[in-house]
Formats: structure tokens, sequence, C-alpha cells
């Protein structure tokens, strides 16, 4: 019989905390041993094998003191980090391997590579990105959405300003990132590329979000067999 995995969640209590505690519940190839949230951190799991992290930007940088402390493998799911917060995750990344996206799912992951190749071909359009998510979101714009703007970059020649919003006329030399905030809506990300003629547009919408939870797991199961060092999809799914 295969080993089970042995995880913790920190962040269990919230929304996509909880999502992901009973996925690992009902999952044979892992044994839940339990969450970590807010200011019970420190507990000790000392025969973990990795935690799985959905909580805030502040609660990750606990995780990270915990995590290298125990010397647990990490997936950091969270999003809205600021280069702070996201060089002492490069940092931590030095001692354990650490697992981070900003959005766990296989489908964003093969759109960041379309958007690549596209902007390599669309170098004169204009490109914009319209994300959508439910009203409890608490950053603004997505981590999708500057995910999938640093992929069309990676695509351009000249890589162009990044602007959240937007008042009066656009330059030519950017691309605007709009956010729609309401109801439940699990997640929509839209970019187009538009010229004089014709406007393409790339679209993904989550319609779960246990398929995040889903990507975690796989992220687990592949983060406990590296070394030290900074993952992402791209690595999971080359």
């Amino acid at each position: 019989m295969e080993k089970q995995i042995k995880a913790i969640v920190w962040g269990y209590s919230g929304h996509m905390g909880t999502i992901v505690s009973n996925l690992i519940k009902n999952n044979h190839r892992f044994e839940y041993l339990g969450g970590i949230d807010k200011d019970d951190y420190n507990f000790s799991y000392t025969n973990a094998d990795v935690i799985i992290d959905f909580s805030s930007p502040e609660g990750t940088m606990k995780m990270l003191d915990f995590a290298v402390k125990n010397k647990l493998p990490a997936v950091i799911a969270t999003t809205g980090l600021n280069d702070e917060q996201e060089n002492k995750i490069i940092n931590a990344s030095k001692n354990i391997p650490i697992f981070k996206s900003a959005n766990m799912s296989f489908e964003v992951a093969l759109v960041k590579n379309v958007l690549k190749n596209l902007a390599s071909k669309l170098e004169d359009n204009d490109i914009e990105i319209l994300e959508t998510h439910h009203n409890r979101k608490t950053d603004a714009p997505s981590g999708t959405a500057k995910l999938l703007a640093d992929a069309i970059n990676s695509g351009l020649t000249k890589p162009r300003s990044i602007i959240y919003g937007r008042e009066g006329k656009r330059d030519k030399e950017e691309i605007g990132i709009a956010s729609l905030r309401g109801g439940n809506i699990v997640g929509e990300h839209s970019v187009k590329f538009f010229n004089d003629y014709e406007t393409l547009e790339i679209t993904h919408i989550a319609h779960s979000r246990e398929l995040f939870a889903s990507g975690a797991l796989k992220a687990a199961s592949f983060i406990i067999n590296q070394k030290p060092g900074l993952y992402n999809m791209d690595d999971l799914f080359n």
C-alpha cells in the first residue's frame, strides 16, 4: 500500500482552508493531521510531511517560521503578498522546498503559456485584463491577474507597464488590469488583445473552489520529494 502523505493545513478555519481540509480527509493518499490557525501556530506536528497554506499574507509569514523550524515542505496558495513578504519566501526556500502559485488550476497554467505565445505574435495590440471575484476577496487585482500579466510581458520584446485600474486615456505601452467584486463568483479572468480590426479574447472561468484545493494536493504530492528551492505550476506540469 502506498504510504500516505501526512498533511497539516495552515489557515484551516478559512473558506479555502475548510475546503482543502475536507478534501484531504476524503483522499486515501493523504492523512489529515490537523489544522493551524491564528494564535495556535505554536502547535507541534513533528511527524508531518507537508504543510498547505491557504491563509493571509501575515499568516503566511508565521507559517514560514513554523515550516523552516520544523523542516517542513510547504505549499503556499495565499495571494496579496508584498515585496518584503515575497523576499521572505525566497529566503525560506533556501532551507525548505516551497511550492508557490497564485492559482492552483492546471488550466490557468496552460492559459499562462498560451498568453506568452500570443503576446510574442501580437506585439502591436492593446492588451487588457479583466478579473472578477466574490465580494469577500481581500486583494485586488487578483494574484492570478498579475500572474497572467507577467506571462504576457515575458512574451513581449519590450515589457509593458502594468496599470491597476485607469483614469483617462490609456498609454500604448501598458497592460491594464480591471477588477470586479460581487456576489459569490469563484473566479473569472479574461485577457483581450485589441487591434483596429478585431479582438482576440482568452477566458478562464472557475466554477468551483475545489479545483484550487485539488491543485494544492497535487502540489503537496510533488513538493515532498524535492530539494530546498522555490517551485511553481511550471515545475508540476512540465
